[in-house]
């Protein structure tokens, strides 16, 4: 279920014992959380998971919805005629075995779909899609930023759920904490306290990674799953 914003301000608030936003305003902390939900889907873009349905354009080139900031899976079609699966590809092999594969004739229904991480709003389908042609996606959508209250205001009047999943908010709380912290360094000890929510900011989005990937359904046949390592280390490089 979705956490109100001003729950997670509300424990930022008591924790710094600040209750009446003198020291850190509440328009501070509401700009503290939208950097903090920008700094998960820094570091965990698959904590803001969204499926979707697209039609595409015609051709082989296609884009992310307006919100997507990186795809995380293409599916399958999802047009009246054809709900087959879309497995990926290389896109040098593609290129070197059918250098003009960009040019053949357009279908409704994709069979490979191509993606370079350094162009993580867009993917490539083969073959070319027609205008008909409908997929369904998965990918990472922007965090939804909450809106600051005006001056004065305390926590009860932020409105607004945060974008990324409950399960994430004490690691949100940390990051708030870091920054509240981190304005006042020069005092004694809150340098310490910031770079110390800063760390269990860091460590909770580490540990939340490995326990996900140790119960998560993997098949020893996925690419991104290396021979001989255990689930947990999946993709975490380690």
């Amino acid at each position: 279920m979705p956490l109100e914003a001003k729950h997670v301000v509300q424990r930022g608030v008591v924790t710094t014992q600040d209750t009446t936003s003198i020291r850190w305003p509440v328009g501070e902390w509401v700009r503290y959380l939208n950097d903090g939900q920008r700094e998960i889907m820094l570091h965990r873009p698959d904590a803001f998971n969204k499926s979707a349905t697209i039609t595409c354009v015609a051709g082989s080139k296609q884009s992310l919805p307006a919100d997507g900031a990186k795809l995380i899976d293409v599916q399958r079609n999802a047009s009246m005629n054809s709900m087959r699966a879309i497995r990926i590809c290389s896109r040098e092999i593609l290129d070197a075995q059918m250098p003009n594969w960009h040019n053949i004739t357009g279908s409704e229904e994709i069979v490979h779909f191509m993606y370079d991480p350094r162009e993580p709003k867009a993917f490539w389908v083969y073959p070319p899609a027609t205008a008909l042609a409908k997929v369904e996606i998965n990918y990472s959508a922007t965090p939804t930023d909450i809106v600051e209250p005006v001056s004065g205001s305390d926590y009860t009047a932020v409105e607004g759920d945060i974008s990324v999943a409950d399960i994430y908010a004490n690691a949100l709380l940390d990051y708030m904490l870091y920054r509240v912290y981190l304005k006042d360094a020069d005092y004694a000890g809150n340098g310490a306290r910031a770079q110390a929510h800063y760390a269990a900011f860091a460590t909770a989005l580490g540990i939340e990674l490995k326990s996900t990937m140790a119960i998560a359904p993997v098949s020893l046949a996925n690419p991104n799953f290396r021979q001989g390592s255990s689930a947990a280390t999946v993709q975490t490089g380690e």
